[in-house]
């Protein structure tokens, strides 16, 4: 082989590995715009869903204002045949970040945005609630209380008895009974007093 033709192989071969660097470097470039757009896509519809759910997170209640917007504390007690539901247990705390029971408290109950009804927070809980019926999760027939000839079902805040509290929008400190049963005015007025006696923890 003449040194001619050995220049011409020469070439050749820097030719060609110099096509494959561009080549190799070129298909870099295009992976890197590529993972960076998509880096940019992963980003955008992160903080799209972020601010979207702040503002509005799934499962808001009707009408509510922006989660975070006020920050209120009431007092609940509950009695059912003279007997005190706790809301202490895990199943019943921080279930919705509007409204709810939470560090282990079962009496005080913190609203989180404007606008957020007391109804809610039991239909977070899975009780129901109506002016005649109190009904536990399980739904089973014996822990149904409704009104009757009996029995009846009484709400009361701040002292005053009201005929429901499911569209009510609790206040700072207010405190509120639920009670079901035959109690005389001497037993509501019992229950009143240990609901003035419970702690808001703030």
């Amino acid at each position: 082989m003449g040194k001619k033709d050995r220049e011409v192989k020469e070439e050749r071969r820097e030719s060609f590995v110099d096509r494959q660097t561009r080549q190799k470097r070129k298909n870099t470039l295009i992976g890197l715009a590529v993972l960076a757009g998509i880096v940019a896509i992963i980003v955008f519809a992160g903080f799209h869903f972020v601010t979207k759910t702040q503002t509005s997170p799934l499962n808001a209640p009707a009408g509510a204002g922006k989660l975070g917007d006020e920050h209120e504390h009431a007092s609940l007690l509950v009695r059912i045949f003279g007997d005190k539901f706790d809301f202490s247990p895990q199943q019943y705390q921080a279930k919705n970040p509007y409204i709810h029971f939470e560090a282990e408290d079962g009496n005080t109950v913190h609203r989180h945005a404007s606008n957020v009804k007391l109804g809610y927070l039991f239909s977070t809980l899975k009780f129901g609630l109506t002016n005649e019926c109190f009904v536990f999760p399980d739904k089973a027939k014996s822990h149904t209380f409704c009104s009757d000839k009996d029995y009846t079902l009484k709400f009361f805040i701040n002292h005053q008895k009201v005929d429901s509290i499911n569209d009510y929008v609790l206040h700072n400190d207010d405190r509120i009974l639920i009670s079901y049963g035959n109690e005389n005015q001497t037993a509501i007025d019992a229950q009143l007093t240990e609901l003035d006696g419970q702690l808001i923890k703030k």
